[in-house]
């Protein structure tokens, strides 16, 4: 894989953010392709092509976890990443805790994010070998 970009997939319901992400991930040498909605990212979903999946949440008609779910189904090697808002972090702490208990807390970055803890969470994950990976964890 030297030499050739990571790819990566955004899904935010807010276009300012998955403009923002797009363009700070993009500066720092990822190609990344961004949807606003999560049920167009489902349909649009290439397995085996993306190395990072980041996910917001709370989005409305399809939340992240729903999202992640059915990207699975797709691709279960593809990491993934889940973004939320600090106060939504919070409470969804513990959850993450019952679904996803081989998780650490590198695979959720809270919002408001500096676009270096943004770019060293995505190296972080990129950087997982396969029994961290997300891949591990059933339902």
């Amino acid at each position: 894989m030297h030499g050739a970009k990571r790819r990566l997939l955004v899904v935010d319901d807010e276009p300012d953010i998955t403009l923002t992400l797009r363009t700070i991930l993009e500066q720092n040498g990822f190609e990344v392709v961004s949807f606003n909605d999560p049920q167009l990212a489902l349909q649009s979903f290439k397995p085996r092509y993306y190395h990072l999946v980041i996910l917001d949440i709370r989005m409305p008609n399809m939340n992240g976890f729903e999202l992640y779910r059915q990207i699975r189904r797709k691709d279960e090697r593809v990491k993934v990443c889940f973004l939320t808002a600090v106060s939504e972090f919070i409470e969804y702490k513990q959850y993450k805790k019952e679904a996803y208990p081989k998780l650490g807390e590198r695979h959720f970055i809270a919002k408001p994010v500096s676009n270096d803890d943004l770019i060293r969470s995505v190296n972080e994950v990129l950087s997982i070998n396969r029994s961290g990976d997300l891949a591990s964890v059933s339902f």
